[in-house]
């Protein structure tokens, strides 16, 4: 009998960034899935959900391992930073932000390529980061299949991109709320966190998944309005009344905590 492959949800927004739902629901919604055994939080230039997620699992006992990442802006298109420990700066080269990311021990996947959109890398972007003599500035993987570009004509080329290059292709839901957590995912040999990480770095990857609707993505979309609508309030209140504490976060830490922290 083969054993079942482990998966991973390698993209997932929060609260604390552009997603709209908060770190206990993003951590229910894993658990649900009895076969999704790694999730990784990558936050928009920020890793303070991450962290309170990963510790939130492992204090009550979840199933499901989550791994502290960061989606940067880079000059050069967004990038995922896995395995890290500390906050990466955006706006820099995209060259220099994966040296950052392997500086950490980490993992550096180039995200929803080849869409002629600033914050997608370009195919020549690409080439000239894997061809590079030192594999310090080398991306680790590309995200093969993300559900958010699937249906683009750019997107649907990225597979045989990857392949065509020889770099790993991986998955990630790209999920904004916790519905679409576990939507696309990265298939690999185990279950565990270190096992993912083997895995990419060895290769020895699949993937599986689905494009999402158009019309989930326009609802995804108003959501998000929604919920920046309320947090302009907030964040009003909180700075020019002086009453609150900020927006809402999606765990238990103020915005300023979160600043103190240096994590935003």
């Amino acid at each position: 009998m083969t054993a079942r492959r482990g998966r991973a949800d390698l993209h997932i927004h929060t609260l604390a960034s552009d997603g709209v739902s908060t770190v206990a629901q993003i951590l229910a919604a894993a658990e649900e899935q009895a076969d999704l055994d790694v999730i990784a939080i990558t936050d928009h230039e920020r890793i303070d959900a991450a962290v309170v997620a990963q510790a939130m699992a492992r204090d009550r006992g979840l199933r499901v391992e989550v791994v502290v990442g960061e989606e940067v802006t880079t000059l050069g298109g967004h990038l995922l930073a896995l395995f890290i420990e500390q906050r990466i700066a955006p706006w820099r080269s995209m060259r220099s932000t994966i040296a950052r990311v392997h500086e950490q021990a980490g993992i550096a996947i180039v995200a929803h390529p080849l869409v002629p959109y600033p914050l997608c890398a370009s195919g020549r972007t690409i080439r000239n980061l894997l061809g590079d003599p030192d594999s310090t500035f080398r991306p680790d993987a590309i995200e093969a299949f993300n559900p958010t570009t699937a249906r683009m004509h750019w997107g649907k080329k990225v597979p045989a991109f990857a392949a065509e290059l020889g770099v790993a292709g991986v998955a990630g839901s790209d999920a904004h709320r916790a519905d679409d957590v576990g939507h696309a995912v990265t298939t690999f040999a185990g279950r565990s966190a270190d096992d993912l990480r083997a895995a990419i770095l060895a290769g020895e990857i699949g993937w599986d998944g689905t494009p999402y609707p158009w019309r989930k993505q326009l609802s995804t979309f108003r959501a998000q309005l929604s919920k920046n609508a309320i947090a302009v309030k907030d964040i009003a209140r909180a700075r020019l009344l002086r009453d609150g504490t900020g927006r809402d976060l999606g765990y238990p830490l103020s915005e300023a905590e979160a600043r103190a922290k240096g994590n935003r």
